[in-house]
This record gives structure tokens, sequence and C-alpha cells, in this order.
């Protein structure tokens, strides 16, 4: 196994992975025919592409399968929704530990420029060329605990509930799983009167700022958590700009991108 593999997929990670992975279906069970590829190798191999922004094409042959091998399981692979059960794990992990602080949340997207593919449309803020959305909530310290993709052109309101509904049951270092932030912090995007009433039927204290009465310059003395986040998916260079004719694909590599940003805090 090479340096490069073990650098991309740790033995932590590794592990983790393990536990979510479907199990290897023996196609010649009497044996012979060529060996099938190992997990761990495709593995590196996605995040190379997730991380260097490169095409499947040009995956250098160092990881061992060839580039349609790697293609074929990932989209297995996010058809089984392994991304969002990584990242739940981790998650998991993290909540276990004590690190994810759920008393101050933060939600906001940001619009990438699309080629093509489903859950596009015309981006108001870029000429109204054809882009995508991702959508995101963050715990205190910035990490990702809900991600969702959408056309460019939805207006933000319309992810914050799909995005609180989507927070998954995480484990707690004491009591029972959680999955509702203490606040909600929110910009003018989000200034609704019903988007108000819905986070106090749910427990859930909001702090969305109000157009017209609040400045502008203090929106960011807790919301630059999540802005921070943004530009840390931004480190995964193929979400620079979507390529992915299917969506599923686009939200397996913000899922993933998610996965390695909270996989980061998991191994400080």
């Amino acid at each position: 196994m090479t340096s490069l593999v073990v650098r991309l997929v740790p033995d932590e990670l590794w592990v983790l992975f393990r536990r979510v992975v479907p199990p290897t279906e023996v196609i010649r069970p009497q044996g012979g025919g060529r060996a099938r590829a190992g997990d761990r190798e495709v593995l590196a191999a996605i995040l190379f592409v997730a991380t260097s922004g490169c095409t499947w094409r040009q995956l250098p042959p160092v990881f061992g399968p060839a580039w349609p091998t790697v293609y074929r399981r990932f989209a297995q692979w996010s058809q089984a929704r392994v991304w969002a059960r990584l990242h739940r794990v981790v998650l998991d992990e993290l909540g276990a530990r004590g690190e994810l602080d759920w008393s101050r949340c933060a939600i906001d997207s940001v619009s990438v420029r699309a080629a093509k593919g489903s859950l596009t449309g015309p981006n108001p803020t870029d000429r109204g060329k054809a882009g995508s959305k991702i959508h995101l909530i963050t715990d205190r310290n910035g990490l990702p605990l809900s991600l969702g993709i959408s056309g460019a052109n939805t207006h933000d309101s319309q992810g914050l509930e799909p995005l609180v509904r989507g927070i998954p049951p995480i484990r707690s270092r004491r009591g029972p799983r959680r999955r509702r932030p203490g606040k909600l912090h929110a910009d003018k995007g989000y200034d609704y009167n019903h988007l108000r009433r819905w986070l106090r039927s749910r427990g859930i204290t909001h702090r969305i700022a109000r157009k017209g009465v609040e400045s502008s310059q203090r929106l960011g003395r807790h919301r630059w958590v999540v802005e921070r986040t943004v530009s840390w998916l931004a480190g995964c260079r193929r979400l620079h700009r979507r390529y992915e004719r299917k969506a599923e694909h686009f939200l397996a590599f913000v899922g993933i991108a998610a996965t390695l940003i909270c996989h980061r805090r998991l191994t400080k």
C-alpha cells in the first residue's frame, strides 16, 4: 500500500469507513478472474478527486484501480448513501467526546456555478448563469451538522426547515442523543415570521437578523463560523464548480468535504 493511500485514508478514517461501507458481493464464487480492487485504495482515489478537483480520467495510476472502477464504486456508494452515513459516524464520535457545541449554531448557503445536471437554476448573483447552492448548518465551532443542495435560484429561507429536520440524532458525552441546537443564527435572508414561529415550536431560540432594523456590520459577530466553514468547503476543489450531472453525486462530494472537516477535528 502506497504512502499516498495511507495519507489520504489514515487508519482512523478507514476504521470508521468500514462501519458504513456495504459488504462486498462475491460475483464469481467459483474463483478465477481479476481480483477486486481494494476499498481503501478506491476510497483514497475518490478523496484525491474530491480534494484535487481533477477529472476521473485524470486520476493517476498510483492508486492501483483504473478510473472506471473508481467512478463505478463512487456511484454505488453514493446511491447507498455511504457518505451521509460516514459523516454521521464521525459526528457521533465527536459528540461522544464532547467536541460539538450546540449552544449557538448558524445557517448559511453558498452558490457555485454548474455546468449541467439536475437541481440547477439561474444564479441571481452571477448574471443568471446556471448554478447550484449548498446549504449547511454548523455548530458553534463551525463543524457541519446538516447539508443540502438546491438550484442557485432557490431562496435561502426555503432551506431552513429541511436543514433543521435533517440534523441527525448525534451522540452526547452524557445523556440522550441530540439533534436540536440551543440557538440558531441566520442572516437577513431568513427574516420571515413563519420561520421564527416554526423554530419556536421546536424549542429553538432564533437569532435572525431583521431587514431595515439591524446593522449589517454586526451580523458576523456569531455567524462568522459558518462563513469560515464555507471557506473550508472550498478546500475540496471539486466543489469550486459543479461538473456532476447527477445531483446525488454533487451531494456526495459535499458530504465528503464535510466529513473531512469533521475528521480533522476528530484527530486533533
